[in-house]
């Protein structure tokens, strides 16, 4: 089993590419089921999530050629197969198969996917989607383990308000609805940039969607969908990510190729706290930063602060001045890293869904396991600044999400290896 051995103290001089993001490339991916037309995609991330959704995309009969995966580029062909069941041992792997639902019941009429099962960082369900598409027309039913659904008459454009927001239902149902007879009005979507992404990514198909604002849209059904040659956006995430790595220890950091848009929110935070940044349109140079301020936050669907960054952020805060708060709203269970930082020296107590940030002096190198993705980069952040050397592992958990991250460390002066 592979590990990451990190020795801290090394400050990070030097540029980082962001890749494309993994969030908008599996929905993308996904929508090529509603055209026999090539999806040519590029900026797409070479990550294990991607691996995985291209298998389950093969195993429906598209036809994925990742010859340019090098250049991060694929190209997308569905076949038009008998083939319409997600099988458990692909879905298992990673719970946004689901979004092949939408797309395949749109096209196909009928789809069977594998319920994805549990979660490390909680329960993710499917609920929401199938209320969705029964709504559209559909009729469902669960048979050992498999969401079985038909709509032989195809789906019928309708209203639907989500009971809570969803960023795969989002998806899922937005998709569905593309090849729908009629006008769909759906209501409380989520607006994440990979939401839109996505969307985007559909009219260039030949889609028919209006964002009307209040978390509401309108999409109006089309007999068919075109291919279409498609840029996938930078990684917020991953961007965020490594602007932490630079307040956290780097000399000069210059964060490139980027969407200063999509990261404004939490930036306008971290400039609150007073980190030594410059911003420009589509990178960002950082520099070491004392943390004097206080924060309490709240994950929250975008705008809000996304939690997808809660266990970075919670690193960069144990290194301030100050006592900090960060309340999970998101996932019940996504407080799994706090035990691990602690190992290395953090000062975390968890109550409930608060998680309370008391400063320490420094992390300290230490053998320790990723728990899931975010968790895994928070314990390369600690490492990175620790007093010795630090071991990950379950590093499988990073490659789902962080392309080459050891990689693009390494080219900016940090000790860390694969092994």
């Amino acid at each position: 089993m592979q590990k990451i051995i990190i020795n801290g103290g090394c400050p990070l001089n030097g540029s980082i590419h962001i890749s494309g993001s993994k969030n908008a490339a599996l929905p993308i991916m996904s929508a090529c089921i509603l055209t026999n037309d090539n999806l040519e995609l590029s900026n797409i991330p070479n990550l294990d999530d991607v691996n995985t959704m291209s298998k389950v995309l093969s195993s429906l009969g598209v036809d994925v050629n990742k010859d340019n995966i090098s250049e991060n580029k694929m190209i997308l062909c569905y076949k038009d197969s008998e083939q319409s069941i997600a099988e458990y041992d692909l879905v298992r792997k990673m719970r946004a198969s689901i979004l092949v639902l939408g797309p395949l019941l749109a096209r196909k009429r009928e789809a069977a996917v594998s319920l994805p099962g549990g979660c490390a960082i909680g329960d993710r369900p499917v609920d929401i989607h199938i209320e969705a598409l029964q709504k559209l027309g559909a009729e469902f039913s669960l048979d050992q383990g498999y969401i079985k659904c038909k709509a032989s008459k195809g789906l019928v454009g309708c209203k639907i308000d989500f009971p809570k927001i969803s960023v795969g239902a989002s998806e899922n149902i937005i998709m569905a609805a593309c090849l729908a007879k009629g006008e769909s009005q759906i209501n409380n979507i989520a607006i994440e940039p990979e939401v839109i992404d996505l969307v985007d990514c559909l009219k260039s198909m030949g889609a028919k969607i209006e964002l009307t604002g209040n978390r509401t849209i309108l999409v109006q059904g089309v007999d068919e969908m075109k291919g279409t040659s498609y840029s996938i956006i930078p990684d917020r995430i991953e961007t965020l990510t490594y602007v932490i790595a630079g307040a956290l220890t780097a000399e000069n950091l210059l964060i490139k190729d980027i969407n200063i848009s999509h990261i404004q929110n939490v930036l306008d935070l971290l400039l609150k706290l007073n980190i030594n940044v410059d911003v420009r349109s589509n990178e960002i140079s950082i520099k070491k930063s004392l943390i004097n301020e206080s924060i309490e936050l709240d994950t929250e669907e975008f705008p809000g602060f996304p939690t997808d960054l809660q266990a970075q952020m919670m690193v960069l805060m144990s290194l301030g001045k100050k006592k900090s708060i960060i309340r999970e709203n998101i996932f019940e269970n996504r407080f799994m890293h706090v035990s691990e930082l602690n190992r290395m020296g953090g000062n975390i107590e968890i109550s409930g869904k608060k998680a309370i940030i008391h400063p320490c002096e420094n992390f300290l190198g230490a053998q320790v396991m990723a728990t899931d993705l975010r968790a895994s980069v928070s314990l390369v952040l600690a490492g990175l600044v620790a007093n010795g050397e630090t071991t990950l592992n379950r590093v499988y958990h990073l490659d789902r999400g962080y392309e080459n991250i050891e990689t693009k460390l390494q080219s900016c002066g940090a000790d860390i290896k694969r092994i």
